[in-house]
C-alpha cells in the first residue's frame, strides 16, 4: 500500500510505504524503499513499527532486517525446493522495548505523526555490502525472537521489500582504450586494431559510443564488425561460480578491405528489455510491480570481505572483426578481438540528500 501526502512547505509530493499485519495489530511504515550504497556508507534503514498491545495476548514483537541471496528461480520455490540462503539477520524487539533508543531520524519525526502514540521508531544500520541480494524489513508477533523455534502464523507479521542501491559516482575514470596487433601466418604485415571510449562509465538506457580504427596492412578483407557487451557476474557468498551472459550482440556490414584503412564510431545500447527471456541474467533490485535494470557494476573498497558481498557485476565489451578470404582463407584465418572494461551504473538523482518531511 502506498500512502501519497503533499507537502506544502516544500511543494513537493512524496510517498509513505504502508504494511498492515492480517490481524491490524501491526503496521510498518517505510518512507522510502530504495537505501543508497555510497561505498564508503550505506543510508541506514529507518521506519516505524505501529504496535496495537491488546492483541498480544502476552507476546512480544520483533522487527527485522533480513538479507538474503537468490541463487535459483522463484517458482521453483513452490515445489520444495529453496534456493534462498540468508546471509545474515539483524532483529529489534519492538515491544516490549528493552534497551535504549537512539534519536529519531528526521524521517521518523514524520512517520510518527501518521502512526500516531503506537507509533515505535526503529533503525538498522547495515553491517556489510552485499551486491544482487534481497532485503525485507519484517515485523512479527512470537514468544520468542527467533521465530523458527516456534510456528508465527501469518497473520502475525508484515513486511515490505527494499533494496540496496549504488549510483554512479561523481569522480569520472578516463576512457579505456585498447590496442591489438595481429599477424597472420599467410601475411607479411599484420592488421592493427585500435578500439576506445570517452570514458568508462554509462548510465542505463544511455547509448555507449565505439571508436574503431583499423588499419589492415594485409590481403585480407574484414567481412564486417560485430560489437557484443558481457555481464560477468562473480557468485562469492558459497561457491567461486561465474556467470558469463551476452546483454548486446550486433553486426555491422562494414567491409573492410585489403591494404586500407578504417575508422568509425558505433553506438549501441544494452537494455534488459532485450534480455527478458534470459535466464541466470542478474538485475538491480526490484520491487514489486516496478521496471528495473540490467545489475550495475559493482564498486568495492579494497579489504572489504568478498565473501558478504552475494554478487559482484561487472562489464565488457568485446569488438570484433569477421575476417573472410574464401576456403582456404577461412581455414587460415580467426577473427580478431579486442575487449574494453565497462561501467553501467544509474546516475545520482539530482539534489540527493537526506529530506526533512513535513506532514499535514
Amino acid at each position: 500500500m502506498v500512502i501519497s501526502d503533499y507537502n506544502i512547505k516544500t511543494l513537493c509530493f512524496y510517498r509513505i510505504y504502508k504494511k498492515t499485519s492480517g490481524n491490524g495489530s501491526l503496521c510498518l511504515y517505510l518512507g522510502r524503499r530504495d537505501f543508497v550504497d555510497h561505498v564508503e556508507r550505506i543510508d541506514p534503514v529507518d521506519g516505524v513499527l505501529k504496535i496495537d498491545p491488546s492483541a498480544l495476548n502476552g507476546r512480544k514483537v520483533w522487527v527485522q532486517l533480513a538479507c538474503a541471496f537468490r541463487y535459483g528461480r522463484e517458482d521453483l520455490d513452490v515445489i520444495g525446493i529453496s534456493f534462498r540462503k540468508d546471509i545474515w539477520i539483524k532483529r529489534i524487539q519492538m515491544y516490549p522495548f528493552e534497551g535504549t533508543k537512539p534519536p529519531n531520524t528526521p524521517m521518523q519525526d514524520a512517520l510518527l505523526k501518521k502512526a500516531g502514540d503506537q507509533g515505535h521508531p526503529f533503525t538498522f544500520d547495515y553491517i556489510s555490502h552485499p551486491c544482487g541480494v534481497d532485503y525485507e524489513v519484517k515485523a512479527y508477533i512470537a514468544n520468542e525472537e527467533n521465530e523458527i523455534n516456534e510456528k508465527v502464523d501469518k497473520k502475525d507479521t508484515c513486511h515490505l521489500i527494499i533494496r540496496k542501491i549504488q549510483y554512479a559516482q561523481n569522480e569520472l575514470a578516463a576512457g579505456p582504450k585498447t590496442d591489438l596487433n595481429k599477424q597472420f601466418i599467410t601475411a607479411d604485415k599484420p592488421i592493427h586494431v585500435e578500439a576506445s571510449m570517452e570514458k568508462e562509465l554509462y548510465y542505463h538506457g544511455d547509448p555507449i559510443p565505439i571508436k574503431v580504427k583499423v588499419n589492415n596492412e594485409t590481403s585480407k578483407v574484414v567481412k564486417k564488425i560485430k560489437i557484443s557487451i558481457h555481464q560477468i557476474t562473480d557468485v562469492l557468498l558459497y561457491s567461486s561460480d561465474k556467470y558469463h551472459k551476452c546483454v548486446l550482440n550486433e553486426e555491422f556490414g562494414d567491409q573492410i578491405n585489403a591494404n586500407s584503412t578504417f575508422e568509425k564510431e558505433y553506438r549501441v545500447t544494452p537494455l534488459l528489455a532485450n534480455n527478458k527471456e534470459k535466464r541466470g541474467l542478474a538485475l538491480d533490485g526490484k520491487l514489486k510491480d516496478e521496471d528495473t535494470n540490467l545489475a550495475s557494476s559493482t564498486i568495492l573498497l579494497p579489504n572489504m570481505d568478498t565473501q558478504m558481498q552475494g554478487l559482484a557485476v561487472s562489464y565488457k565489451i568485446k569488438v570484433t572483426l569477421m575476417m573472410g578470404g574464401g576456403l582456404l582463407g577461412s581455414l587460415t584465418l580467426s577473427d580478431i578481438t579486442a575487449e574494453l572494461p565497462l561501467v553501467l551504473m544509474s546516475p545520482k538523482p539530482a539534489g540527493e540528500v537526506s529530506v526533512l518531511l513535513y506532514l499535514k
